[in-house]
């Protein structure tokens, strides 16, 4: 379910936002960063929202929340106000945060000043401190007199990789760009120059995942370390191949890690009927609901017993811990079944992975190549070959969907 809200009636203080996802579930709040509106986070929402009531807002001056909701002199701790507002008039208490940039600063301050407030937290390519000040409050003042185009003839080249930078993906961030408010723009900026947090960062109790592009220059990927050696218990993911708005550039793992993160950061599992749901809620989103529901359905008396074993203890237990992502969890899956020669488990991870996105044809051969080096070529070579034919079935099952397989419940993980 999708609900539109807008900073019209009749809430007309609110920030513009989105809601996506299931009334009942558990709330997540998405912050954008400076420059986006609500959807720079499209290529993520779907599939939180499968599990997740999801809120995305935009900035003031930006998307559809006008630039006056934002005063002169108001800093990152009035705009964390305004998300806290918002969650207000929807009803929620507790919710978990993701935020990129700006909108993970917005993100640690509520954690810092709002423990109550955040359960779980992730931040996306952003800081404690954006660098001198000075820079923040030249770019504020080059916005108030020129307007916001000088910003958006550098921002390909802080936001993007060279070549992302040229697609279509970019340019459409990029025009989203040219709509903002320059003074909006500008005094957010200010805010920027004034943000630093990094004496408060442990203080931060909520569970947290920072993310950070390799080649980000906008918060270089020691931002990102210093925010995960502060915070306590913190997992920090660094991605290859992505600049400073990473889940553009590369939704599927920043998809991943963070599914993977506020699928675990809630309150313990401390009994077997909690560890099942949680299972079956983690073994649904890996597999998918097809193969479960397959599964389910073929449970025997003398399965059964096996079924709640393995959604309890392997999916409720082991794939729900928040040290490795769930796209970490995959790859050494995989290696798992290649070194065993566990064939058909191999098949069913296969094809799992790549049909959801979190891993692609490239990813699994870099696994399988890794592999072929450690568990030998014999084992490589079988698994090239089942991997090979689930992407042809998938080829094929896109123009002309196949009956569904037949299956040995008791096999089903």
């Amino acid at each position: 379910m999708t609900t539109p809200y807008s900073s019209g009636t009749p809430t007309p203080r609110l920030l513009h936002h989105q809601v996506d996802g299931p009334l009942s579930g558990s709330p997540l709040v998405l912050g954008p960063s400076l420059g986006t509106s609500l959807a720079v986070w499209d290529g993520q929402v779907a599939g939180l929202a499968r599990e997740h009531r999801v809120v995305r807002w935009d900035l003031p001056g930006h998307g559809g929340t006008p630039g006056g909701l934002l005063a002169a002199g108001d800093g990152v701790p009035e705009v964390a106000a305004h998300v806290l507002r918002l969650a207000d008039a929807l009803g929620i208490d507790r919710f978990a945060y993701a935020g990129i940039s700006l909108g993970g600063a917005v993100g640690a301050w509520l954690a810092v000043h709002h423990p109550d407030r955040i359960r779980s937290l992730a931040l996306v390519c952003s800081s404690a401190r954006f660098g001198e000040p000075q820079a923040w409050r030249e770019r504020a003042a080059l916005v108030r007199a020129e307007g916001i185009e000088p910003v958006v003839e550098g921002a390909a080249g802080r936001w993007f990789t060279p070549d992302f930078a040229a697609g279509t993906t970019a340019r459409a961030v990029l025009a989203d760009l040219r709509t903002v408010e320059p003074e909006a723009y500008a005094g957010l900026c200010d805010a920027l120059a004034a943000h630093d947090l990094r004496g408060e960062l442990a203080r931060i109790t909520a569970p947290t995942l920072v993310v950070a592009g390799r080649d980000d220059p906008a918060t270089p990927v020691a931002h990102s370390r210093e925010l995960a050696d502060t915070i306590p218990g913190s997992t920090l993911v660094e991605l290859p191949g992505a600049s400073h708005l990473a889940g553009v550039e590369r939704p599927e793992p920043v998809r991943a890690a963070l599914l993977s993160h506020f699928a675990t950061g809630t309150a313990p599992v401390t009994d077997d009927a909690a560890r099942h749901a949680a299972g079956l809620a983690v073994r649904r989103t890996v597999l998918g609901d097809a193969h479960v529901d397959r599964a389910v359905a073929g449970t025997t008396p003398f399965t059964a017993v096996f079924q709640d074993f393995i959604t309890r203890y392997a999916w409720g237990e082991v794939w729900t811990r928040p040290g490795l992502d769930r796209r970490t969890r995959r790859c050494l899956t995989l290696t798992a079944m290649v070194a065993l020669g566990h064939h058909e488990e191999l098949a069913m991870h296969l094809r799992a992975a790549l049909g959801s996105g979190d891993l692609t044809p490239e990813d699994v051969q870099e696994v399988l190549l890794q592999a072929a080096v450690y568990c030998g070529v014999p084992a490589a070579n079988a698994a090239f070959a089942a991997a090979d034919r689930i992407l042809a079935e998938i080829a094929d099952a896109a123009e002309s969907p196949r009956p569904a397989e037949t299956t040995h419940p008791a096999k089903e993980q």
